[in-house]
């Protein structure tokens, strides 16, 4: 296989292109140019490796060509060595400031030239054989992320499975409540409720995360989860646990899985879904802000969607009526801030 690099050279003088094809020509795929015009129009059909560029030329110099080539992402990035009779330092300045990678002067020794060509194309080829590592290695990241990411949304769609096979009387709730959180957490984003509190969420895995809020159902007898009547008040009782067995069975899970952050959500999720604004609520009875933000949210959304359902205890109140009973729960159930935010929206539901 030819693995011959290719380098362009760029010079004026007819005799300087003979003396330094005579050097290169078995080394490399040599294209000469007599000036920087044809160069560019060249540059427009191949690239090369590397560019060895006079800085003397008529019409268009050989500052103004490399201008030229850093101002195209096309040929930005190729090497050019300035070969040129100047040998102040101030003109060897002004090339490598605008992007060569070498200034050579003339009369140049051939295996000096050589030699300074090969090392700048070494590490060219081993700047891209590092870029193109780096690409690769952000794939792999990229890759192993998404099958983490859909483990853990495998894991927690599971869970939730297992909780509407348990309850028949859900039928849907956890879906239509993650949809409602995602509408309910967008429309805090834009009006900056909260803002500070809900920037550092993964608001994506808050979102998932909300499928497990009634987790600790599964733990609940039949005869009071399946019961068609009202609950006694020792039934009540017992299905308010479900709150604190659903944090023990995402606080279990969490213990047992090393990648276990995105379960933190679902556990605030679990036990805090229940408590009130003002105190009342269960299972610890937390009052105003001491309640967590999550709990908050959902507390309004779990509400309102078991108010608009069709339960075997209760038929669907109208959207309406719904609507209202949210609005009277303002300040006693309800954080006042998320139902003013909630009665905004509340189209979208």
């Amino acid at each position: 296989m030819d693995d011959l690099k290719t380098l362009f050279l760029v010079d004026d003088e007819p005799t300087n292109l003979v003396t330094a094809t005579n050097v290169l020509e078995n080394s490399f795929h040599l294209f000469t140019f007599s000036s920087g015009q044809r160069l560019i129009k060249m540059l427009e059909k191949k690239v090369p490796d590397l560019i060895l560029l006079d800085i003397e030329m008529p019409e268009m110099n050989g500052y103004d060509v490399i201008k030229i080539l850093k101002s195209n992402p096309t040929t930005a990035n190729i090497p050019v060595i300035f070969l040129t009779a100047r040998s102040d330092s101030d003109s060897e300045l002004e090339g490598l400031s605008l992007g060569a990678v070498d200034y050579i002067a003339k009369p140049f020794s051939p295996p000096l030239l050589l030699k300074r060509i090969e090392v700048h194309l070494l590490v060219e080829s081993q700047t891209r054989e590092l870029i193109n590592f780096n690409e690769n290695l952000q794939n792999m990241v990229d890759a192993k992320t998404k099958t983490v990411v859909e483990m853990q949304n495998a894991i927690i769609k599971t869970m939730a499975d297992i909780v509407e096979y348990r309850d028949d009387n859900i039928g849907g709730h956890l879906d239509r409540t993650q949809r409602f959180l995602g509408k309910l957490l967008a429309a805090m984003n834009q009006r900056g409720v909260y803002k500070n509190e809900i920037a550092s969420w993964d608001t994506e895995m808050v979102i998932q995360s909300a499928l497990l809020h009634d987790i600790g159902k599964v733990a609940i007898r039949d005869s009071i989860l399946m019961k068609p009547g009202k609950l006694t008040d020792e039934e009540y009782d017992q299905m308010k646990e479900h709150t604190v067995i659903g944090e023990s069975i995402i606080n279990k899970t969490m213990e047992r899985t090393p990648e276990n952050t995105f379960l933190e959500y679902a556990g605030i999720f679990a036990v805090a879904h229940h408590e009130k604004w003002d105190g009342t609520g269960y299972p610890k009875g937390l009052k105003g802000d001491e309640i967590p933000l999550q709990g908050r949210i959902m507390a309004i959304i779990d509400v309102y969607d078991a108010l608009i359902s069709d339960r075997p205890y209760k038929k669907p109140f109208s959207k309406e009526e719904s609507i209202n009973i949210i609005k009277q729960g303002r300040g006693t159930h309800f954080d006042p801030r998320i139902v003013d935010l909630f009665l905004e929206v509340s189209d979208e539901f």
